[in-house]
């Protein structure tokens, strides 16, 4: 479905086209969707209503906001169980094209929704990453002091990984609405409005054994316990795959989810 169409009008909604390149939202893709919403209830507290995309997909919900997505992978898409950050675009074909031209690839889409159109996408080393155009949910921004949400791009090269994503998102441009970039201690960081949105960190291998040390995109959740949310993660069937403390002193754990998919929780 490549056609044109506009994305319903949602009170309370925002554009796309307002804060071109930011993350907008997380989503996981799971093999039962019955049982992520189980084991992601019991570990983060979530509570989930249905969502605006069609049957399959839910809405995460924490203290009434909406936090990510969970939606029920079709067993003809052959792709990892893995969380997705998605970043807003004006256009969703342009963005695709341009991913193509710069040797990214492009797997699914760009596909029509009610609320839009996104496609699913994987950088040149293999990072898979989200596009959207259309509709936003305007309280969700990673960055910000109750983000639902941070992002770490753990990539071979942030240099050379920071102008992939700057061509195709329009990052550091005179384009209004556009994300900052600035470097510090090594990393690429991604800002918007003085907001810290992702950080590009170098030294990820792309032919590693270790899923945890290829190229990918790294959703960390912020919880207020760290030691008691990893604990009920493995009550939960999922795995603790590492600890250690962030450059910025805080202490943050790598979980595997029952299905195989990683994320990171992080003090808040």
């Amino acid at each position: 479905m490549n056609e044109k169409t506009e994305p319903a009008t949602v009170p309370g909604l925002t554009s796309s086209a307002e804060m071109v390149g930011a993350p907008c939202w997380v989503s996981l893709m799971a093999r039962d969707l019955t049982e992520s919403q189980q084991f992601y209830g019991a570990v983060l507290g979530w509570e989930f209503r249905a969502g605006r995309l069609g049957d399959g997909f839910s809405v995460a919900m924490l203290d009434g906001a909406p936090v990510a997505g969970i939606g029920a992978l079709a067993r003809t898409l052959q792709v990892a169980v893995a969380w997705t950050p998605y970043f807003a675009i004006a256009d969703a074909d342009v963005a695709a094209a341009r991913i193509r031209e710069r040797s990214g690839t492009v797997a699914v889409g760009p596909l029509a929704f009610s609320l839009g159109r996104g496609a699913l996408a994987a950088d040149r080393d293999g990072a898979v990453f989200g596009i959207w155009e259309g509709a936003l949910i305007p309280d969700w921004q990673s960055g910000h002091k109750n983000a639902p949400a941070w992002l770490l791009l753990r990539t071979r090269n942030a240099f050379d990984a920071a102008i992939f994503y700057g061509e195709v998102l329009d990052w550091a441009t005179e384009r209004p609405g556009c994300c900052d970039v600035s470097y510090e201690n090594d990393e690429v960081v991604l800002l918007s409005n003085g907001h810290v949105l992702a950080r590009l960190s170098s030294g990820a291998q792309g032919a590693a054994p270790d899923p945890m040390a290829r190229p990918r995109w790294d959703v960390h959740f912020p919880v207020a316990d760290v030691d008691a949310t990893a604990r009920a993660a493995q009550d939960s069937g999922g795995t603790i795959l590492g600890r250690h403390t962030t450059r910025q002193g805080l202490e943050e754990v790598a979980v595997s989810d029952p299905d195989g998919a990683l994320f990171t929780l992080i003090a808040r």
